[in-house]
């Protein structure tokens, strides 16, 4: 492992200032991740060395020390290259040193940084330096300018006049100019405080959707311009129908470039005043507006991708319908709807094709098919993929429900975003290899319904359709945060050991993609696991990654009770102690919780965080952290937007949420927005202050436009004068319906029903 930069106390101050944290759980944090430690682990089981810092303040350090060690880096570099010049001095080491931005170390390297030809090298190779040192020290001399610009004038270096001699000099100052640090952190400072975003269409561009119409003319200050419409417009001129600058008054730039150069009056004013302006417009306002345009762009992106991850975290925290065999389809129209179905653990039971949509007998023909599948194995739920048809197919399975009787059977739309990536991807042919891409999408989709956690680490992130121009921002950049955000849902709600797949495992803290195939390999050859110290005998996994992996693992019915919660083993003598005060065992302890009564936290060896989590734990142990499952009900005859009506009161759920407001599926199969401005009767500066993505919630119809696949909708409207949230049905239902003794003997009359047919 490379060895870690050691930050000075002045970085570590300002991180601490910035983050507005205490300095011994920043110093705390550092140390811990310098050792190999993991964010979910620190955040979670090293509570008492950082003062209890929460897992999105550890991000934020591990984001300033990559940023401060990548500068620590580049400024020694920097040092050493202008010592090898020899021009460094004490003052500019001093100044390079105490540099905390990557921008201005850039700056102070300007003028040391190897250059190619340019007009002011010209000059010197003219022998105008001296010219130029003359105008920039603006004190008066022996020879007044008049006098002393002629005596440059040197055929054979190619100054054949005054004018050429100036020229020169002028260069040489201009290009001072545009090295001077100060100077250019002040005229960044004035674009962004004052400078425009200005875009424009093209000439002769082609935008025949019209998706940038409202950029062709179009303008937003550089201090205000949210990320949303900064990254439509850079999208907009990446496929070359807009073109975009950044004003800023030149009279304004030239005053504070002037302000700092000119100082004095004098023969030598003129020249300067020509130098500040072409330092201006040749050197300073491209270089400065490509600053402003990277550091806009970061802006956005950083913006963007924070909207993507928080959208990514509730999708795949939403609630799970939990352990229960499930039928999925996949609507489909020509080729027809695929149907799986899973057991509890998620296992393939078997798998047909209903031809609901390809023919007037299609209905009739799938009955007994649907039939013979529910006769076959206990489902308890119907989960259908949201895509083409699903209305229809959701319609037929609802009559079917109904006229059978099944009143126990819940059907549900699920999302099948990012399920045909999932049905093509190599994991995917690793579990089914012999399955059709269609079969193995409406076994994802009936998983997806048990456990979207589980199901949805399969598939790309970026496939799962929650972002925000998440292919014009910074990829590495996104795929770093994307991971991260499901390495904490993951940790969050932990993992059993001998149920869950490769590609969850590798999400758990401490363990990578091989040592996730190694437990798996290990599981498939000695059997379950009957506790978590057993981990350690899979190959890859030590001391280390034990430590930082064991409290997220779970294994139901361990040795050790304890193994099936989130107690750290580390922890295990702490519960023993609480037993011993309480009288019981462990696993009395567990399974009788009013027994922590007795115990007097104050008296045991451990930390007041770490007992407190404790204590927690075994009050639930084991317990999901996510909501309880909720379904979301569509109105019946609304299939199409077509079908809508202004006015309309619908059900339905939030699809994404954007800095601009939230799209709603109300079940037409075009999501529909609900803009910022509809979303509450108070302000709100950001959507996700008022819904959050997989919420169910009630809106008003204030738009429908088919053509263009249009839909406005509002929350606003249904709310009372004042305030109050978004209207929808809370998490009020059970996981799922409980089993009914009577189940059997209608799935069984099912049976006997197809078989007469």
């Amino acid at each position: 492992m490379k060895e870690a930069k050691i930050l000075s106390s002045e970085i570590l101050l300002h991180i601490a200032q910035t983050l507005n944290l205490p300095m011994h759980g920043l110093v705390a944090v550092i140390g811990l991740l310098d050792e190999g430690g993991t964010v979910p682990f620190i955040a979670r089981y090293r509570k008492e060395a950082t003062g209890n810092l929460d897992e999105v303040q550890i991000r934020s350090i591990e984001e300033k020390l990559g940023y401060f060690r990548e500068l620590v880096e580049r400024r020694e570099s920097i040092l050493a290259s202008i010592t090898e010049q020899g021009k460094l001095t004490d003052e500019l080491k001093a100044k390079i040193e105490a540099t905390l931005d990557k921008s201005e170390l850039e700056d102070l390297y300007l003028p040391y940084k190897p250059k190619r030809r340019t007009k002011a090298t010209i000059a010197r190779e003219k022998g105008l330096e001296p010219l130029a040192q003359y105008l920039w020290a603006q004190q008066p001399a022996e020879l007044a300018l008049a006098a002393l610009a002629p005596t440059f004038i040197n055929a054979e270096l190619g100054v054949a006049s005054v004018d050429e001699a100036l020229e020169g000099a002028r260069h040489i100052v201009a290009e001072w100019i545009s090295e001077d640090a100060d100077l250019r952190k002040a005229l960044r400072a004035m674009v962004f405080d004052e400078g425009v975003v200005v875009s424009r269409k093209v000439t002769d561009a082609v935008d025949a959707q019209e998706k940038f119409k409202m950029y062709y003319e179009y303008s937003e200050p550089v201090k205000t311009i949210p990320s949303h419409r900064m990254l439509a417009i850079r999208r907009g001129e990446g496929e070359n129908i807009l073109y975009f600058l950044i004003e800023i008054e030149n009279e304004r730039a030239l005053g504070v470039i002037r302000s700092r150069v000119v100082r004095t009056e004098g023969d030598w004013r003129p020249q300067l005043e020509l130098a500040v302006d072409d330092a201006w417009k040749r050197l300073l306002n491209a270089s400065i507006q490509g600053e402003v345009r990277v550091e806009l762009k970061h802006r956005s992106d950083t913006d963007a991708i924070q909207v993507f991850r928080d959208n990514l975290y509730q999708i795949l925290l939403a609630p799970p319908a939990g352990p229960i065999a499930v039928l999925g389809i996949d609507p489909g129209l020509r080729t027809g709807c695929k149907v799986a179905v899973v057991d509890e653990t998620g296992k393939l039971l078997g798998h047909d094709v209903l031809y609901l949509h390809t023919s007037k007998h299609g209905n009739e023909e799938s009955v007994p098919k649907l039939e013979r599948l529910l006769a076959a194995h206990n489902i308890r739920a119907i989960a259908i993929g949201n895509g083409t048809a699903s209305r229809e197919t959701d319609a037929f399975v609802r009559e079917f429900l109904s006229g059978h009787g099944l009143k126990d059977i819940f059907s549900v739309t699920v999302s099948e975003a990012g399920a045909s990536v999932y049905s093509a991807s190599d994991v995917a042919r690793q579990e089914f290899p012999d399955l059709d891409l269609t079969v193995r999408g409406a076994i994802s989709i009936a998983r997806r319904l048990q456990d979207p956690l589980s199901e949805l680490v399969k598939v790309d992130p970026k496939s799962i359709g929650v972002g925000q121009y998440q292919h014009d921002v910074d990829q590495r950049q996104l795929q770093d945060s994307l991971n991260a955000t499901i390495e904490s849902c993951v940790n969050k709600v932990g993992v059993d050991l001998n149920t869950s797949s490769w590609t969850l495992l590798r999400y758990v803290a401490g363990i990578t993609e091989r040592t996730a195939l190694n437990i798996v390999s290990y599981r498939n050859e000695k059997g379950a696991f009957r506790s978590r110290q057993q981990v350690l005998e899979v190959p890859g996994i030590g001391p280390k990654s034990f430590e930082q992996a064991a409290g997220f693992l779970r294994i139901r019915n361990a040795d050790n009770p304890l193994d099936s919660t989130a107690v750290h083993p580390e922890s295990y003598a702490i519960v023993e102690q609480i037993a011993q005060m309480a009288n019981a065992t462990v696993s009395d302890i567990i399974h009788r919780p009013e027994l922590l009564e007795k115990v007097d936290s104050t008296k045991l060896s451990a930390g007041s965080y770490t007992v407190k989590d404790i204590l927690a734990e075994l009050r639930k142990p084991g317990r999901d952290p996510r909501e309880s499952f909720v379904a979301p009900s569509f109105k019946e005859g609304v299939k199409e937007i077509s079908d809508l009506e202004i006015g309309m009161v619908l059900e339905g759920v939030v699809t994404n949420v954007t800095r601009f407001g939230a799209f709603v599926d109300i079940g037409v199969h075009q999501d529909g927005l609900v803009h910022i401005s509809e979303l509450s009767n108070k302000f709100i500066k950001d959507p996700s202050e008022a819904v959050k993505t997989g919420q169910i919630v009630k809106v008003k119809v204030m738009g429908a436009d088919a053509k263009n696949k249009r839909i406005a909708l509002s929350i606003k409207a249904l709310l009372p004068p004042g305030g109050g949230r978004a209207q929808g049905r809370g998490p009020s239902r059970p996981q799922a319906p409980p089993p009914q003794l009577s189940m059997q003997d209608k799935l069984a009359a099912l049976s006997s029903k197809w078989k007469t047919r």
